[in-house]
Order: C-alpha cells, then structure tokens, then sequence
C-alpha cells in the first residue's frame, strides 16, 4: 500500500514540555503567527466536547476521565480513572484559550482514554487474580515484549550543550527566552529527531500513542484544513511532524484490537501541589508557585519574587526592609551572569533570599521559600461542567453551608448548638461514610467524649472528585448515598463494627440507616458469646446512648442494646480471664477500661451490675496480676474499697510466697494511669517497699524491667512526689496505726537496696 499523499505544506508541529512559561509564550506567540485553521492538542479525544467550556475555567484544573460501569472488576485507586493537569503555564492551556478565543476547531488527538482506561484495569484484574490464586489453571499468558528503555532526550541534549543538569539547560534555552526571539520549536523538532534516531524505535503503548495520533491529523488534514498546528510533548515531535513517511497501514495495525471500555470526561479542580513532581506526577515541574510567577509576572520577576517574599517575611515577625529587597537582587542577577545563564533562576533568587534577605539563616528562609516555590492554589469549575447528581448535591450543600474547599489543611471548630455548624458536622460525617475523607475528625468529633463541640481538619483532594463518582452508585444525594452505603457495611460487620458504625450513624444523621443497623445489631449482640467482642463493642454505643441529645436523637433503643451487652459481659467476665498471658492481660486490661467508662455512661442498674462484678473479680485467685491490680485500683478510686483491705490485697499480692514476676504485674496494673495514690498512702508505699527490700538479688533482677517500664509510664513530676514520699520512710515509720512496716529495719544492709528502689522511683531521664 502506497503512503498517504497529504499536503503538509501547512502543518507546524510545536514540541514542549507540558508545564512551562517560556513553553506556554511561545506557544501562544506561534498560534498568533500561524493563525491555524485547526488546533490539535496531546490529550483524550474523549474530552473534544469539553472545550467549549475552557473560557469558564480558573486553572490549575485536569481534565478527568473514568471508567462508566458501576459494576464489573473491583478497582483500586487510580484504575479505573485518569487525570490530564493543566496550569496557567501550560503550553496546552494556552493552545485552548487561543482556539476557544478565536473560534477555531480544536481537538485532543492522544490514545482514546477508553483504550488506556481499559488495559490499565485488565492488567490490574489479572495480576490481582495471580496473587490471589498462584496456582490457577493454565500457565501465565505470555507478557507483552517489554518496551525498551529510550535515551532521556533533555539529558542527552544538556550533556551536548555542556550542562550536567536536562532541567536546568530546558530553562535556559527554552522557558527564559526573552520576547521576540525567533519560534524555537522547529529547532526543537531537529533536536528531538537527531535524539530519537539514536534510541530504540518507539513500542508498545507508546507506539500504539503515536500512531492514533497521526490517524488523528491524518483526519484533520484530509478535511481540507490548510494551516493546522499540533501541540505535544518535544519527543513526539518528530513523530506528527515527519507523518507522511509513516504508512497508513502499520499505524492502523497497531491499533487494531485494542481493549475498550466506556468512558465519561469532565473538568475538576486541580492544585500546585498535585502539579509538583515531588507528588509523584510523572510530568511535574519542581517549582509550580516559581512557574506560575514566571508567567503571571514577565516584567521583573526576580524583583517581585523578592518583594513578596519580604512581605511574608516581616508577616512572621522577621525584620527585612527594602534595602534587603534591592541587594537581593543584585546579588540573583550577578550569580546569573557568573553562571552564564541568560536570566536569574530559582536556584539565584533562593541563594539571594537566604544570603541576604535572611542573612545568611536557612531556617528563616524556610519559612517562605518552600510555600512561595509551590505557590499552592486550587482551580475552579463552573456550574455547568458535567457532573454525576452527587457532586452537584455536595456542590449545593459547600454553597449553602459556607463551606469551601481548599488545598491546605484549614481547622474547623463547630458548635452543634448552632444549626449551620450542625449541619457542617452532619454533612462531614456523611462524606467519610463515603470515604470521601475531605475533614479528618479531631479528639471531640466522634472521640471518647460527647460535648456540644467538634473540632476538624479540613483538606480538599482533587482524588476526592473520584471519590465522589465512584460513590455516586449509592445515591444521588449526599444523605441518601451515605445512608445506602452504611446499610451495605452493616450487612456484613462484625459487633464491634456494627457499634461503630451506629455511631457514625448517628453523627451523619442518617435516620433511613439507623433502624437496620440496630436490628443487626441486636441480633448479633444475642448471638455473639466473645466477651472481648462485647466489651470492644460498648463504648461507642455508650456515647451514642448518652450524647445523642446533643444532635436531637432519642438513645432509649440505644441504651436498651447497651445494657443487655453489659449484663452479658458482668457475667462472662470471670470466665474471659482465665489463662490469659502477660500479653493478652494487658489488652483485657484495655478492654476493662473502656467498658467501665461504657458502664458510667450509661449509669442506672447496669452500673451496679458491673461495679459488683468487678468486686468478685477482684476476689478470685486465679486472676492475671495485672487484671486483678487494676481492677482493684478501679475498686479503690470509686471508693468501693477500703483502705485496710487494699492493703491488705496489696500485702497478699507481695507476700514472700507469691511469685516475682506476678507481683510486679500485679503492682503494674494497679498504677496503671496514675502512681500519686502512693504519695497520699504511705502504708501502701511501705508495703512495696518491705517487698522489693525482701527481694533476693536475682529475683529483684528479674522484676526490675517490669518495675522500670511501670514507673516510667510516669510523668516527671508525679516520679518526684513518688521519690520524696519513699525518701521519707527512711526517716520514719509508716503512719498506718497499728501497722509498722520498718520499725525493726536494718538500715546498713537495707542501704544498696534503698539506693536502688530511689534510683528507679526518681531517675526521670532513665526511667523516661
């Protein structure tokens, strides 16, 4: 078959690299001169009705494109979706604007996302089916030729050119041009093409890019269009440039077959940060807030980078003036011309602002120098743009709610008393139901304590738009999704979860979901004969019983679940300690903590209930010593405990005849939180001291990590009381009446023994 016979007389092919000022100018400086009569663009052809809407946009935005099954492979992220960024700076977004401005058809002529979307999930699908099953039947299909590795053509062409830095010379010779210097994208194309024929011919996905490229201009060219102007990354250019010499026929044979899936486009907002390589984007730039300065600013740029730099200065309190500001620019400019390069770059104008704006003090310039060189902002969409019903709904509710989103972390304080800041938690709560996670809760949203406030962290992702559609099978409004979708979860929770997620219910206001978690809840609750289950499912459902006033919700069927749990576990609580080990002791111990916060939340017969269990638990022999320890001490500050008889269990705990090793467990778990009530009881603190001066040496060797590691889970302070307090049995008898501990002491040979125990009950550093 012959070639294509195409008159490309009137073709300019403008290679760049996809965000850069020089880029992005000359982009725009060859469009005014060509005056194209069709403008083709490196980007999903799926995206081409989207154009229209360009003149709406306030970059940075992407284009996004998804996969439009709701059902089918289970994705993870990033499957089933891809973005293409755009900047003000983009030689891309510059090709749009001109096109849209001046009425001339536009284009994106790269691999159809369908294409790309569907290989991308078929790849996934089947190594998620190796990992799963190693052993299916049949052996691997044969992998695709690996592409090989092409010459980094930036890092060939600096080398040439003498720089041992691609970036630093693609800024020099491109990005810095000054105005009125002659088109430098036919040298560009030379460039490229003298760098591709040194490297290995193009394969695979990037051969199969390539050619639906050319298929594309093939297209435009054929309709008569006489001057057409194609924008692409510099490696492709070439590639469209020469595409007479590339048969009709190898490019349709490379595409033909490929896998396909349905796909929908739109426009979201984008950030600095996501345009910032340093966020793994393979087409990122080091500096976006320094770009976009370069493009907004032409006219002095080194002078206003600096100026504004200042201002943020003296904004945290540091003392820079203008002549600060004139010396720092001197000083960018004279290392530019000692470096040879033809303007001052980010690496002179961060030299100029640490040297002297900051006098010589990196941490001072840190303050400014990485939030000016990111620059973060987010774009914006208009109404218009295609949404599924839920984004529009969240759209409505941010607008209603005054709640914007933002790319930086931004702290939300709401008082649920107030109905606008009710309606902000609700609205939050809801979007993490749909692991649209756009505020992270802080210790009062959801936390272990009911209060009229929340407190949040607020951050917009451009991932969380993803989020959104992939949610947007569960509903059409933020409420109904969120309601649907906790009624999924709850289908196959556990107890725990199941408590949990009541909660959350309640914290969304999700009215539709809360009786079908209850009744799951209560079935499970009767069916479920794990004790640490039951524990670990009653502090939520105890908060929720307690506080749900707070958000107007009745907690009687909430209180009523709460207590049939708690009664269950009074009375396989004993039986759930038997045999446990050090390790597991300690997660019980966990365990009892919070059900007994559970239990004084709900108050009422169920308190009682649990307070006379702990009293038999506490009575039994064969109860681990750190279970038993602590359960007394929650005996004994409820006031259910009399001193006498806490001494009395402490001196059993410590009688020569029990073993090391479960004293000191026990004594772990009885200062467990707080260690002052041995400075307010001095009979308890001589009964330790007795036991540890009783000790032989091998075995107080043996229990002393166990005593280090419980002293030094103690604040400083509290370790000074406990060191003075023990420093003062030295000098007199213990004040129990009745009950002397040391009145025949030995006080030579006691001695080493005293230093020691002072050392562990006093040393903050070592013990800390």
């Amino acid at each position: 078959m012959a070639r294509s016979r195409l008159d490309t007389s009137g073709l300019h092919v403008l290679g760049v690299r996809h965000h850069g000022p020089g880029s992005a100018r000359a982009v725009r400086a060859a469009l005014e001169e060509i005056k194209p009569e069709a403008v083709l663009i490196e980007g999903p052809p799926e995206a081409d009705a989207l154009t229209s809407l360009v003149g709406e946009l306030e970059p940075p935005v992407a284009l996004l494109a998804y996969a439009a099954e709701k059902e089918g492979p289970r994705r993870d992220a990033g499957e089933g979706w891809a973005f293409w960024p755009f900047a003000s700076f983009s030689p891309e977004w510059e090709a749009l604007r001109y096109a849209v401005g001046h009425g001339v058809p536009v284009r994106f002529c790269d691999l159809p996302a369908a294409h790309t979307l569907a290989e991308r999930m078929a790849a996934a699908e089947e190594r998620r089916q190796r990992e799963e099953d190693p052993d299916a039947a049949g052996e691997a299909p044969e992998a695709e030729e690996p592409e090989r590795v092409r010459l980094d053509p930036l890092g060939v062409l600096a080398e040439a050119a003498g720089y041992d830095d691609a970036e630093r010379w693609w800024d020099d010779v491109v990005e810095q041009r000054g105005p009125g210097e002659p088109s430098p994208f036919p040298a560009i194309a030379d460039a490229m093409a003298a760098v591709r024929a040194e490297s290995a011919p193009e394969s695979g996905r990037e051969a199969r890019r390539e050619a639906y490229m050319r298929q594309t201009l093939r297209a435009v060219l054929r309709e008569g269009h006489q001057r057409v102007a194609v924008v692409c990354g510099a490696w492709h250019a070439p590639a469209l440039r020469d595409v007479a010499d590339h048969p009709v026929k190898d490019d349709t044979a490379l595409l033909r077959g490929l896998p396909k899936v349905r796909v929908n486009t739109t426009w979201v907002p984008w950030t600095h940060g996501r345009l910032a390589a340093a966020s793994g984007y393979g087409a990122g730039v080091a500096a976006p807030g320094w770009y976009h300065h370069l493009f907004t600013a032409p006219d002095l740029p080194v002078h206003r980078w600096l100026t504004d730099a200042a201002r943020l200065l003296r904004e945290e309190g540091q003392p820079v003036s203008s002549s600060h500001v004139i010396e720092g620019v001197r000083l960018a400019e004279s290392l530019a011309v000692l470096r040879g390069r033809p303007l001052a770059g980010l690496d002179e104008v961060s030299e100029a602002l640490t040297s002297v704006l900051c006098e010589g003090e990196p941490a001072r310039a840190a303050l400014v120098h990485r939030r000016m060189a990111l620059g973060e902002r987010m774009g914006a969409v208009p109404p218009s743009t295609p949404m599924v019903p839920l984004q529009r709904d969240l759209v409505a509710a941010q607008k209603r709610l005054r709640l914007k989103p933002e790319p930086f972390d931004r702290d939300l304080d709401l008082d649920l008393r107030k109905e606008n800041d009710r309606e902000r938690g609700v609205l939050l709560h809801r979007l993490r139901m749909l692991d649209v996670p756009w505020g992270v809760p802080g210790p009062s949203a959801g936390g272990s304590k009911g209060t009229f406030r929340e407190s949040w962290r607020l951050r917009w992702e451009p991932e969380m738009d993803v989020a959104l559609i992939e949610a947007s099978r569960w509903g059409t409004t933020v409420a109904s999704a969120a309601a649907a979708r906790a009624a999924d979860l709850a289908a196959e929770a556990d107890l725990p979860a199941l408590t949990s997620l009541t909660e959350r219910c309640l914290l969304a206001d999700l009215g539709e979901a809360l009786p079908r978690v209850l009744a799951l809840l209560t079935d499970r609750a009767a069916t479920d004969s794990d004790v640490t289950h039951l524990m670990a499912a009653l502090p939520p459902l105890a908060r929720s019983a307690r506080y749900g006033d707070v958000r107007g919700t009745d907690g009687t069927r909430l209180r009523q679940v709460g207590e049939q749990l708690l009664r269950r576990v009074c009375v396989g609580l004993a039986p759930a300690v038997h045999g446990l080990d050090d390790e597991a002791a300690a997660e019980f111990v966990r365990h009892v903590d919070a059900t007994h916060n559970a239990a004084t939340l709900l108050g009422g017969e169920v308190l009682a209930d649990w307070t006379a269990a702990l009293a038999s638990l506490a009575r039994r022999d064969a109860v681990p010593g750190r279970i038993a320890g602590r359960v007394n001490r929650m005996l004994a500050d409820g006031g259910l405990l009399e001193p006498a008889e806490l001494r009395g269990r402490l001196g059993l705990a410590m009688s020569p005849g029990a073993e090391p090793a479960g004293a000191a467990a026990w004594l772990e778990g009885f200062l467990q939180g707080s260690g002052l009530i041995l400075v307010h009881d001095e009979a308890l603190l001589g009964l330790i001291d007795t036991w540890l001066l009783a000790l032989p040496e091998e075995r107080f060797t043996a229990v002393l990590p166990l005593l280090r590691r419980t002293f030094g889970n103690f604040t400083g302070p509290e370790r000074t009381e406990i060191g003075a307090a023990a420093q003062r049995l030295g000098s007199a008898p213990a004040a129990a009446p009745g009950a002397p501990v040391r009145a025949d002491a030995d006080t030579e040979r006691a001695a080493p023994a005293l230093a020691t125990a002072l050392a562990i009950l006093t040393s903050g550093r070592s013990l800390g």
